[in-house]
């Protein structure tokens, strides 16, 4: 006959438990700066850049927000996204659209300065969005990309009151001082402003 087995008492158990627990409480907690939540816009997906690669700030305290620059990568979506993480780089934008489903990747949060415009005052005072593809090729501009882009513009506008317009909503050829020609002739803008408005 097999012989009966003692149980810990539930003191014993309870005591084993709190010396367990006891390293984790020993460790500090999280740091004051860790932000809860990682993304602005419910439907991004957090691919953060290097710290290096933007300026934190309390915007639109610090800054006002009053417009969102528009912009083709002119690299792949991933190769962006390494870009963006790579410290050495020095470039940066708050937000990545991808060309074949219009997947968003935040990089930056909204109240950072992204280094996108190549004009201080702009990157001060505006959302970067970058859209995966090259300005010469209209096929990366997919049904996907404009839509997914428009809901995020027409909600970042929505956000913070900025009118959904074209004298607000640039394009990167358009920073005063820029050498950039995107998002380029190929980016349909009476379509994406529509599009914007709709939502």
């Amino acid at each position: 006959m097999e012989r009966a087995r003692s149980f810990p008492s539930r003191r014993r158990l309870l005591k084993g438990a709190a010396l367990a627990a006891l390293p984790y409480a020993l460790l500090p907690g999280p740091l004051a700066t860790a932000e809860t939540t990682a993304v602005d816009y419910p439907l991004a997906e957090w691919a953060p850049a290097s710290t290096s690669n933007y300026t934190a700030s309390s915007r639109p305290t610090a800054y006002s927000l009053d417009c969102i620059v528009i912009h083709v990568t002119q690299e792949n979506y991933s190769d962006t996204v390494s870009i963006f993480q790579n410290p050495k780089k020095a470039v940066s934008a708050h937000y990545l659209v991808r060309s074949a489903d219009g997947h968003v990747a935040q990089c930056v949060r909204e109240h950072d300065i992204g280094w996108h415009a190549g004009n201080w005052d702009y990157n001060t005072r505006s959302i970067g969005i970058e859209h995966e593809g090259w300005v010469e090729e209209p096929a990366y501009f997919t049904d996907a990309l404009y839509e997914e882009s428009a809901k995020l513009t027409a909600s970042i506008c929505t956000k913070y009151g900025i009118p959904k317009d074209r004298a607000h909503i640039i394009g990167h050829y358009e920073v005063p001082g820029t050498d950039h020609t995107d998002p380029g002739p190929n980016w349909d803008w009476t379509r994406y402003i529509r599009l914007v408005n709709l939502v």
